[in-house]
């Protein structure tokens, strides 16, 4: 940027009113989704399967136009791809589970927001992280695996100690209540911070094999050739086609699974919860693809902190969250999913997450 490999105040400052103007647009957004309950109507078969297919065409073209736009802006900015990762396109990624949880927590449905953030950020580790190994063996730097993996865990930590209040202060029932989402949202704060010093501190040297000719290097001069308000465009336009892609993957194929005869329950706890965690598979599938593992690993790790941190902390503090159907096996399952991603990135494969690790984690899963 004109400033180097610094962020300075005043672009500081603007980040944060775009934050805050995206905030106020979010509770808009809840506010004017009423707590009706309108029946569907069954939509025709070939309806369903057409909006499945274009779904997914426009997850994966959003995915790869997202991945283009995010190295660009790195480039352009003069920071690390480690940093838009675990910003921008992790932001962008988790607009799904944002929309949906704050609205359900206006509505009082607090299962459906909790249950979202939790089977999401499990699929996120599980399942993402697993099948984008399969698909090229992600490789993790040192500040990932020490600091940010770490970070993930403790987020889980935090939300099972918030989440027991039955068991650590005997009460009649467990609540996310609205300290625990400032607490929450405290912690956000602190997440964007450690973001923020990243970010000042300049682009950070990738840990690869010296071995990368001039493939990489030709790719390189053509993202620098890249207008910056282009790569912002190209974000915008990738993160639309993302979320809006997932969320017509999600109603073709619920539909066609309610029209089969599948419950409502195992719909929720596989297709609405993979669907909403769809445009994190597709940015980091395409990331590794592309040979960009820092922004794929960045994308699950800042997903999972901003639904924690952030998502939950917005709908804990717009309305408390009664926690009747989320259970601490699903707590623990979410944390235990982040430390069998850290401990398969400390051992065994130098920082690196292996096809067979991958495979291990999409059947633990």
């Amino acid at each position: 940027g004109k400033s180097g490999n610094q962020i300075t105040l005043s672009e500081g400052v603007i980040l944060w009113v775009a934050f805050l103007l995206y905030l106020g647009y979010l509770f808009y957004c809840a506010k004017k989704n009423k707590e009706e309950v309108v029946e569907e109507e069954a939509k025709p078969m070939w309806k369903l399967l057409l909006a499945t297919v274009l779904g997914l065409l426009l997850v994966v073209w959003g995915s790869d136009v997202t991945v283009d736009a995010a190295k660009a802006i790195a480039r352009v900015l003069g920071i690390s791809e480690r940093v838009i990762g675990l910003t921008v396109v992790a932001l962008g990624t988790s607009l799904p589970e944002l929309f949906t949880s704050v609205s359900a927590a206006r509505k009082g449905k607090a299962d459906i927001a909790i249950g979202n953030i939790v089977g999401s950020n499990i699929f996120n580790t599980l399942m993402i992280v697993g099948c984008t190994a399969l698909f090229a063996p992600i490789v993790i730097t040192r500040n990932t695996l020490r600091k940010e993996i770490p970070l993930c865990i403790l987020s889980s930590i935090i939300l099972l100690v918030c989440a027991n209040d039955v068991f650590l202060d005997k009460a009649s029932e467990n609540i996310l209540n609205r300290v625990d989402g400032l607490l929450l949202l405290c912690f956000f704060a602190i997440f964007m911070g450690y973001t923020f010093a990243i970010a000042s501190s300049g682009p950070s040297k990738p840990i690869t094999d010296n071995a990368q000719p001039a493939e990489h290097s030709a790719e390189e001069e053509e993202i620098k050739s890249l207008p910056w308000w282009k790569s912002t465009l190209y974000i915008i336009g990738g993160l639309a086609a993302l979320i809006y892609g997932g969320q017509l993957f999600v109603d073709g194929a619920t539909g066609i699974a309610r029209s089969l005869g599948v419950s409502e329950s195992i719909i929720g706890l596989t297709l609405v919860a993979g669907g909403t965690s769809l445009p994190e598979l597709a940015t980091s599938i395409v990331a590794a693809l592309k040979k960009n593992p820092e922004i794929a690993i960045g994308n699950v790790i800042g997903s999972n902190l901003f639904n924690i941190f952030f998502v939950l902390g917005c709908s804990a503090s717009i309305t408390p969250l009664h926690l009747s159907g989320i259970t601490n096996f699903d707590l623990f399952t979410l944390a235990g999913s982040g430390i069998l991603l850290w401990f398969f990135g400390l051992f065994f494969a130098k920082r690196t997450i292996t096809r067979i690790e991958g495979s291990i984690m999409v059947v633990c899963y």
